[in-house]
């Protein structure tokens, strides 16, 4: 099940990579910086993965759930991979004024940024993306299920490249 959540790549790629990941999680920090690179520019790219993005905000990482949120808000406006990229690569900051400053640099309308996220608009999104995961087993992040086929932690490129060739064989 893939909701209304963003989608990078081809939408008729033939894999499907769906993410549970939490901004906060420096497990997650290190996936996005090490392997997602590589999977980007290997199968995203390339039109032979969708990647589609989930909030698991784990409820012992408390800026997991607002910057989950603010992504959300930052999708109203169409800049949602500009804003997780940066989440994740700046996860020491997570904050509201963070969430403000990136706003302003993707030249996002502020007010209406900032009305969303304090307005609460996505939390019941969000929660919706953590029952789901829950329901079909994740219980922590990153989790990952390329075509159905569970994956979970910052596992190597290698373990996606293999799952990924396996189903691309198929």
């Amino acid at each position: 099940e893939t909701d209304d959540d963003p989608v990078l790549g081809d939408k008729n790629a033939p894999v499907t990579i769906v993410a549970f990941e939490d901004y906060q999680c420096p497990f997650c920090g290190r996936a996005f910086q090490q392997t997602f690179p590589l999977i980007k520019t290997g199968y995203i790219n390339t039109g032979k993965v969708k990647f589609i993005f989930r909030d698991f905000p784990l409820s012992f990482h408390p800026n997991a759930q607002p910057a989950a949120e603010a992504a959300e808000c930052a999708d109203e406006q169409g800049k949602f991979w500009e804003f997780h990229d940066r989440l994740f690569l700046n996860q020491n900051l997570l904050s509201s004024s963070y969430y403000l400053e990136l706003a302003k640099e993707f030249k996002l309308d502020v007010e209406k940024f900032d009305a969303c996220v304090k307005s609460g608009k996505y939390r019941q999104e969000v929660q919706n993306d953590l029952n789901y995961g829950s329901s079909i087993g994740v219980t922590g992040t990153p989790t990952y299920f390329i075509n159905g086929v569970k994956l979970v932690g910052a596992q190597p490129y290698q373990a996606f490249q293999q799952v990924i060739e396996a189903e691309l064989s198929k």
